[in-house]
């Protein structure tokens, strides 16, 4: 069964930056496009950025610019570094495949960010 482990998170002001990694357990990950997604307190879970097995990428508005994801095939670990946080960019972050979450969620990693 794949396990995704995410982490990264901290307390950041604003303008920060933090860096998140998610591994994926097993041989799949090459093979298999991800996603990062969050989830604020009292919101639901929503999509943040997609990586392609070629590494393209795509973001939700609300981060392009400022978000960046990226992968390590040979280390079966996805990134995304967050650059120039905001308040509202507070929540745990979690990864898993895009559009429809194939594998169980991990705890995720908590991002906070002070103003």
């Amino acid at each position: 069964q794949v396990q995704l482990v995410e982490s990264g998170g901290g307390l950041v002001q604003a303008g920060g930056s933090l860096k998140l990694a998610c591994v994926v357990s097993g041989s799949i990950f090459r093979f298999t496009a991800m996603g990062w997604y969050r989830q604020a307190p009292g919101t639901q879970r929503e999509w943040v950025a997609t990586i392609n097995r070629d590494s393209t990428a795509g973001y939700a508005d609300f981060v392009k610019g400022r978000f960046t994801v990226t992968r390590d095939n040979a280390e079966n670990t996805m990134y995304l570094q967050m650059n120039n946080l905001k308040p509202e960019d507070t929540a745990v972050y979690y990864c898993n495949t895009p559009r429809v979450p194939e594998f169980r969620w991990g705890q995720g990693t908590q991002v906070t960010v002070s103003s």
